[in-house]
């Protein structure tokens, strides 16, 4: 249990470009010095080497010299970079109309008619639209404290929920320098492998239970629970389904709301359903979107019951200047209506469990993979020094990162270990390009271990 207390996982740093680390040479490191100038100290770049990336197709990502890397871990654009239907979409409505929700247009009534349909076993009634799912999530804190007076939040120890500053305050995985606020507990995330023979379900509730008097305790009514429903910056944690269902009881019991945060899960990534929390069988107060949402395209937002909607509209007005716009809702459109007409969530499914299997298979050899877990197209692989002890290797999952990249295959890494390799590719990728991402694995393990057993 924290109060202020903060964690030193910062997922921030996880696969960064150190400077002096590695030669980039003379090139790359001209390019970095002038975006240092111009940008800041506060950005990050990813890997040893950085990437210089000058256009996108498909699963692919492409480089001054025309070299291709497959994309494996950005879901932003989860129908693929540059999607046809989406491109088409924002190019058509941005010759047409580019507004905003004060004034009345179609679109935005459609995408929410869409929306809303795909949770018809909840009682969530209304979309309300924000640029990011930052945005998002800070909206959802807002509308949680103003329908039940309090402001304690509950969160998973090392989750990421946005860089606002209401919602940097319980997300652990900033790191120690982002300081968590007063009003927020940490429960321990869902770790299965780390906790064989456990009832998961049982012990997540009892966590939350006690998060929740801890709350009380101290004089701060609880606002919400909120947790990506796939736990992805804890080290992706899919299972088992349903675990999730006696915490939202116990936080609607303490007069709190659930929060499901689908910024990442949403979409199909799980191959089931549209959302994660779908797997769940729990009904959400609120649920946020964003990332994926687009493809690109800057659109984020909230589905939310209509009583937890009626008091914060009756005393907030909320207007966004860019979201809702006609663009962006043409663009989230066309993003419904690709996954529904391209089958993407059976695709994620079959595709998603030739990863899975294949990666599962590497472990037979490498000793290294000490778990892999995962939903439709999200795998997690974790890295450990010793299978017994099941101890995390953060050098290891660094070194195999960065020769992943080397062999055109672009991933990165989460958890509190920094030891949970995350593959998230686009919905869109092929069982070929699956089989590509397996043995490109299975090569960078063989290396290191070679490199290790040479001294």
């Amino acid at each position: 249990m924290s109060t202020t207390t903060t964690t030193t996982t910062d997922l921030t740093m996880v696969n960064a470009y150190i400077p002096g680390r590695a030669d980039v040479g003379p090139v790359t490191g001209a390019l970095i010095e002038r975006r240092n100038a111009l940008l800041g100290p506060a950005y990050r770049l990813m890997y040893e080497h950085p990437l210089h990336i000058v256009r996108g197709e498909g699963v692919w990502l492409i480089d001054p010299q025309g070299r291709r890397y497959l994309d494996v871990y950005n879901n932003v654009t989860s129908l693929g970079h540059c999607h046809p239907a989406v491109t088409a979409a924002i190019c058509e409505q941005v010759q047409t109309l580019a507004t905003n929700t004060r004034y009345l247009h179609d679109t935005i009534l459609e995408l929410a008619e869409r929306l809303l349909a795909t949770v018809p076993e909840t009682s969530l009634a209304h979309l309300m639209l924000t640029c990011t799912g930052s945005e998002a999530n800070d909206l959802a804190y807002r509308i949680a404290k103003v329908h039940t007076g309090g402001t304690g939040v509950i969160v998973t120890d090392t989750a990421y929920h946005g860089i606002t500053d209401a919602v940097s305050q319980f997300s652990p995985s900033l790191g120690s320098s982002v300081n968590l606020g007063p009003h927020v507990r940490l429960v321990p995330a869902p770790r299965a492998y780390h906790a064989p023979g456990q009832d998961l379900g049982e012990k997540f509730t009892r966590d939350v239970e006690a998060a929740i008097a801890d709350l009380q305790r101290h004089g701060i009514r609880p606002a919400a629970l909120i947790v990506d429903s796939l736990f992805t910056s804890d080290g992706i944690l899919p299972g088992p389904a349903g675990f999730l269902q006696g915490a939202v009881q116990a936080i609607k019991a303490a007069g709190g709301l659930f929060i499901a945060d689908e910024v990442q899960p949403g979409f199909g990534r799980t191959g089931q359903h549209m959302w994660g929390f779908q797997r769940h069988g729990v009904a959400p107060d609120i649920v946020t979107m964003g990332k994926p949402m687009g493809n690109g395209q800057p659109v984020a937002g909230i589905l939310a019951t209509a009583d937890v909607l009626q008091e914060f509209g009756q005393r907030s007005r909320y207007f966004n200047t860019f979201a809702g716009n006609t663009v962006s809702c043409a663009a989230a459109l066309a993003v419904l209506k690709t996954i529904e007409r391209e089958s993407l969530i059976p695709h994620a499914r079959e595709v998603g469990g030739v990863l899975l299997d294949g990666i599962r298979a590497l472990a037979e050899r490498h000793e290294a993979i000490g778990d892999v877990r995962g939903a439709g197209m999200f795998v997690g692989v974790e890295l450990v020094s010793d299978r017994a002890q099941r101890t995390p290797d953060r050098a290891l999952t660094s070194e195999v990162v960065n020769r992943m990249r080397q062999k055109g295959v672009l991933l990165s890494a989460c958890a509190m270990g920094h030891n949970v390799l995350k593959i998230r590719p686009p919905l869109v990728l092929s069982a070929d390009q699956a089989g590509m991402v397996i043995d490109a694995l299975d090569e960078s393990l063989t290396e290191v271990r070679a490199a290790a057993a040479r001294g």
